[in-house]
């Protein structure tokens, strides 16, 4: 941004020299010029061009009226800031009817001197056009912010800077300078405001708004906006733009389909409650957030989605259950059962829906792949509701219930929690709080805030990596397939979300090097689209941002730390390989059935791997025994493709699991010709819908 140009007019050496040291001191103002009389005054004024001129009428020698009448016929761009020893009304009418923009008192504070100057700058900053081309409406709200730049700008309260310049106005007409008319006019034209010094930053409005907030909090109203404050930000501008393409065209599709759903139901259209989004992109390593929207249009609604509200994540939570477990000792392949029994709760017993899945075991990579709600309520009651809390904690969720359905997200968290909390994991269990800002200096270069940087471990590297390694597979193959789809080919790792009645839509993911969180959704909530899940939704606003945002970056896989072994385990059991783990009869959706190995190498902490052989299709099997009550004696059940995790587009989140499924970390089995077998399509898929936990809203959605 260029400075802004100023020449200083005064015949007093030492106020003069005070006044060109504080504003070149300022780090946003230079002073082209400076003149002691009032010839040299016009004649420096018509050379240099100023933006500004700070002319002291009260000094003889300037003979300060006649000055400011020349300034102003003769540079009709430039603004006049006058200086006076004297305030009485009709000393300010003189100044008025002379061409002046604004004045001050001599003896008013360097801030406030300094505000004065940017204001009348602003004849470009707040309507993007030149002095010379202002309205009268334009001109008498600049110059009624003279007074008090912090308190009457528009850009921080708009009613008061109208309300002030009704007051100019007025002024205006009871000194004869304009008609009332004139001032009835302009009394009436809207303020349309345009940041016009700012032309190379066309966005990151919500960026901005929060980088603002943060600075009010820290140094307070008055600091803030009479300016000299030098800040640095996180924002990487590429990544902004893109991120705010995303959300926008991402809005567009939605709002089409919606439109078309409408056309059939005749609905009404609520235009005060439109559709929102938020997205969120941070670096993981250090927190530095790279890019921030809060909405769909900063200029319709300055609230900030990704900072302010707070809703339920759904199954986007799902992960702190299972880095709890982990770091409790549980592993990928170790296997949560019971879950077709009822969780006994304070109100009674509860069966969490899970509409794809009905099988009484799962592993924790599946149940987290697959987005099981059973395996995660059961897990909660594991590991413990109070541990689980504790650990959102320490990743930065800063407030959650502990109530059984926390396991299906019936906490609330803003986007920026959740997506700071995610990067723990892609920063291999390091937490860095998510900053804006990286330093404040003063005018004179004074540093006077620096961003701590410095991570926390939350949890440790096995941890972060396991998780990371089983969120892999919901990118891959699971309810975030279509990010896949779409073209993001990196490394990379997340979790959908998508809350009860179809309300809310996320979607937290990272690679290595970035995380990104968004969310989809109404202010007032309403269901976004009848089964409307987050892959559907959320996943594929992720992608587009992904997809720009590390266009030409090197596919770096995650780290693997030391401490962990592979292992060969059986894809249901998670124990060692038996003779029959090769080869397993497998039926899908359709009722087809294949034989395929469930081999698969997993990851274990070193010390902790399995010791015992599956037991599942080593002979005795539990379920050749339950499949012997149907007259099946030569060999194991089948097992459906949700189960053992079969890639493809089958991605539907029920009211909170998911039916999409990936590939572990090596599948070491290929699968044999289908063939039609309808009767255990049927039996191992689940008709019934449990009731929600008692004293719950129903929080099941992925």
């Amino acid at each position: 941004m260029k400075p802004i140009r100023v020449l200083v007019a005064d015949d007093h050496t030492i106020v003069r020299d005070g006044l060109v040291a504080l504003l070149n001191g300022s780090g946003d103002c230079q002073v082209v010029a400076q003149a002691a009389d009032g010839i040299t005054t016009v004649d420096l004024a018509l050379k240099t061009q100023p933006d500004v001129v700070v002319v002291d009428i009260s000094m003889p020698k300037l003979n300060g009226i006649e000055v400011v009448r020349r300034l102003t016929k003769e540079l009709e761009s430039t603004r006049i800031l006058v200086l006076t020893m004297h305030a009485e009304e009709e000393y300010v009418m003189h100044v008025v009817r002379a061409g002046a923009a604004g004045f001050l008192l001599k003896d008013s504070a360097s801030a406030e001197m300094l505000a004065a100057v940017r204001a009348l700058a602003s004849g470009r900053g707040y309507f993007g056009t030149h002095a010379s081309e202002l309205t009268l409406g334009q001109a008498s709200l600049l110059a009624g912010l003279v007074k008090s730049p912090s308190a009457y700008a528009p850009t921080v309260n708009l009613d008061r800077a109208i309300n002030r310049r009704a007051l100019v106005l007025q002024a205006m007409v009871d000194a004869g300078a304009i008609t009332a008319g004139a001032a009835a006019a302009a009394k009436a034209e809207p303020v349309v405001l345009k940041d016009g010094l700012n032309r190379d930053e066309e966005h990151g409005g919500y960026f901005r708004e929060e980088v603002r907030r943060v600075l009010v909090g820290k140094f307070g109203t008055s600091r803030v906006y009479e300016g000299g404050l030098r800040v640095f930000t996180t924002i990487d501008p590429v990544m902004q733009a893109a991120a705010e393409a995303a959300v926008a065209s991402s809005i567009t599709e939605i709002e089409a389909r919606r439109a078309a759903r409408r056309k059939k139901s005749d609905a009404p259209v609520d235009e005060k409650n439109p559709l929102q989004a938020a997205l969120l992109a941070m670096d993981p390593d250090n927190g530095e957030i790279r890019a921030l929207v809060g909405g769909r249009s900063f200029g319709g609604s300055r609230f900030d989605r990704a900072t302010q509200a707070r809703r339920q994540p759904g199954s986007a939570f799902k992960p702190f259950v299972y880095a709890t477990a982990l770091e409790q000792g549980w592993a990928p392949a170790s296997v949560v059962d019971h879950l077709d029994e009822p969780i006994a709760t304070l109100q009674g017993d509860w069966m969490p829906e899970d509409e794809h899945l009905d099988t009484p075991e799962l592993t924790l990579r599946s149940a987290l792949r697959t987005s099981s709600n059973r395996a995660a309520a059961r897990l909660l009651q594991e590991v413990g509701i109070s541990k689980t809390v504790a650990s959102a904690k320490r990743l930065g969720v800063a407030s959650v219930p502990s109530v059984p359905s926390l396991a299906l997200g019936s906490g609330e968290v803003t986007l920026q929690e959740l997506t700071g909390a995610y990067a723990a994991f892609a920063s291999e269990g390091v937490y860095h709080a998510p900053l804006l800002i990286r330093r404040v200096e003063d005018a004179d270069g004074t540093v006077l805030f620096e961003a701590d940087e410095t991570g926390v471990r939350v949890v440790s590297e096995q941890t972060a990596f396991l998780l990371t390694s089983m969120l892999s597979d919901v990118v891959n193959a699971g309810t975030a397939w279509k990010a896949r789809q779409m073209g993001f080919m990196l490394p990379a790792a997340g979790k959908t979300g998508t809350t009860n009645d179809y309300v809310d839509a996320w979607f937290a993911g990272y690679t290595p090097h970035l995380v990104a969180g968004v969310w989809l959704g109404f202010d007032q909530p309403q269901t976004i689209l009848p089964g409307g899940y987050a892959g559907d939704l959320a996943v594929p606003m992720w992608a587009k941002f992904m997809k720009a945002a590390t266009a030409g970056a090197k596919a770096d896989a995650f780290s693997l730390p030391k401490g962990l072994v592979a292992v060969q385990v059986c894809r249901l059991s998670g124990k060692l390989p038996a003779s029959g783990c090769s080869d397993v009869e497998v039926v899908n959706d359709a009722g087809e059935t294949s034989r395929r190995s469930m081999l698969y190498t997993d990851y274990f902490v070193r010390g902790q791997e399995p010791t015992e052989i599956c037991p599942l299709h080593g002979g005795g099997s539990l379920l050749n025994k339950f499949a012997s009550i149907f007259g099946h004696h030569d060999g194991p059940a089948p097992v459906t493709t949700a189960v053992i995790g079969v890639p493809g587009p089958t991605t539907a989140e029920p009211p909170q699991p998911a039916v999409a499924v990936a590939a572990p970390p090596t599948d070491d089995g290929a699968g044999k010709p289908a063939k039609k077998r309808g009767f255990w399509s049927r039996f191992f898929k689940g008709k019934d819908k449990p009731k929600s936990a008692p004293g719950q809203s129903d929080p099941n959605q992925p």
